[in-house]
């Protein structure tokens, strides 16, 4: 499996020729989702969930295939029948031929006044890779590689170290880092890299690893 970072919390799967795209949103590149054979979206927040684009990259290919939670399915499904699926905590599927659990059914709390929607996780080929989407979900099953939020107005440090010792990944590399600055980036990559329990990794936007 090729793993691709994009921009924020938006990464790329490739398998066999095909291609898997999480939160391809408003924060990464405008093209993120165009040439998916499935797009997966967390939640409906619009950095992972860019209606716009991901009608475009719809549009664009008729392969192209939507999983998502209610309230983000129920924005694209009526225009695009058949193509866009609603899914849940529990939940299994096949896209682009990767297997998906999928785990999670919050999202973090911003502020107590702040009313939470709904956000879910998704578990790769079998705990190969987990992306949380805007939660620290800890799924009942052994992850290898853990997308990690590093920076977020839900969380801090601590809890971000916290959740790599939770999930007990091989190797975490970060994602929702836009809003990380260079300046803090060291400081994030010492500190977690030292008390996480697993090898702490970060990718430049466009960057490649084989998972």
């Amino acid at each position: 499996m090729r793993f691709t970072k994009k921009s924020h919390s938006c990464v790329r799967l490739e398998k066999d020729g095909r291609a898997l795209v999480v939160d391809p949103g408003g924060f990464s590149e405008e093209d993120a989702a165009l040439g998916a054979e499935a797009v997966l979206v967390t939640h409906e927040h619009p950095d992972h969930f860019d209606e716009g684009r991901l009608r475009a990259a719809l549009e664009a290919d008729p392969a192209t295939r939507i999983w998502t939670l209610k309230s983000v399915a129920d924005r694209l499904s009526a225009a695009f029948p058949g193509r866009v699926h609603t899914v849940g905590h529990g939940d299994t599927f096949t896209a682009a031929g990767f297997e998906v659990q999928v785990h999670g059914e919050l999202h973090a709390v911003i502020h107590p006044d702040i009313p939470r929607v709904t956000n879910v996780g998704y578990l790769v080929d079998d705990g190969a890779l987990f992306h949380p989407g805007d939660a620290l979900t800890v799924p009942d099953h052994p992850v290898r590689t853990l997308m990690l939020p590093v920076m977020a107005p839900w969380n801090k440090i601590s809890e971000v170290i916290d959740y790599v010792r939770e999930v007990r990944p091989e190797r975490a590399y970060d994602i929702h880092d836009a809003l990380l600055t260079d300046l803090a980036r060291p400081i994030y990559d010492r500190q977690i890299g030292a008390l996480g329990g697993a090898e702490h990794l970060r990718l430049a936007p466009g960057a490649t690893a084989e998972l």
